[in-house]
């Protein structure tokens, strides 16, 4: 299948195609001994941007005064513990934040 995109600025568009060709890997390497790790890898990342954007709602919603007290309490217990049981995770698979971390293009960097 041959698809034609048109754009009114070809460099810019250019420029943003080598850029992601620079950031994805040339070939996907998959060797079985690392699968467990590279699954851990993408789950933990996976969790980990919902984490934070959990954590952000949250700030929004108590700084709006949308949250009662029990239910500030139980945002907080629960962001803690999830935080703890990923670093537990991190460990077990021997990541640390870097490994976790994804480029999300205009908004920058995950971590």
């Amino acid at each position: 299948m041959n698809r034609t995109i048109e754009t009114d600025t070809p460099e810019l568009f250019t420029a943003e195609l080598e850029r992601v060709e620079n950031v994805l890997p040339s070939r996907i390497v998959a060797d079985p001994k690392n699968v467990e790790k590279g699954l851990a890898k993408l789950v933990l990342t996976l969790v980990e941007l919902i984490r934070q954007l959990m954590e952000r709602q949250a700030i929004r919603r108590m700084e709006a005064g949308s949250l009662t007290d029990g239910e500030i309490e139980r945002v907080g217990e629960t962001l803690m513990k999830l935080e703890a049981k990923m670093q537990e995770l991190k460990g077990v698979f021997g990541l640390d934040d870097e490994e976790l971390n994804l480029n999300l293009g205009p908004l920058g960097n995950l971590m």
